[in-house]
């Protein structure tokens, strides 16, 4: 499997990041059930055609559940790109997130009983946040706007 390292931009100013934990906003997707390539790649490609015009690249991780990428390149034409194992640094928006998220629930602490209806909460609440990145504008602001 060919890998590719992320834009040197980081790929992120125009984007939306879709990771497993965090694909609430706007109500796109719900929780990916099976981490598959199978099932991400359903599930990504029912998005992605749902709104093509918001995808221009899509920086994953190393999951086995992307493995399988190429074939959603081939039927979108978005190409993807995978940041480099233990380089935080190339995943800023996706590490700042995460340190977002642990405002609500703590390192360390178990996500198992949390409910949809508490993640779609936390979801909704950072969506609706203001980002210097963003020229303070709020994610949701941005995600309307393309």
């Amino acid at each position: 499997m060919e890998r590719r390292a992320a834009p040197a931009d980081g790929g992120i100013d125009r984007g939306l990041i879709a990771r497993r934990r965090d694909l609430r906003q706007d109500g796109l997707d719900r929780t990916v059930t099976a981490r598959t390539k199978e099932h991400t790649n359903q599930r990504t490609l029912r998005l992605m055609r749902r709104h093509p015009q918001r995808f221009e690249t899509i920086t994953a991780d190393n999951g086995t559940e992307f493995h399988d990428y190429a074939q959603l390149e081939r039927a979108t034409g978005v190409r993807f790109f995978f940041a480099t194992p233990h380089h935080s640094w190339e995943r800023g928006t996706s590490e700042n997130t995460n340190g977002l998220i642990r405002q609500y629930v703590p390192k360390g602490s178990s996500i198992a009983p949390l409910t949809q209806h508490h993640c779609n909460a936390i979801a909704r609440a950072l969506n609706h946040r203001p980002r210097k990145r963003l020229d303070f504008k709020t994610p949701q602001e941005c995600f309307n706007a393309i």
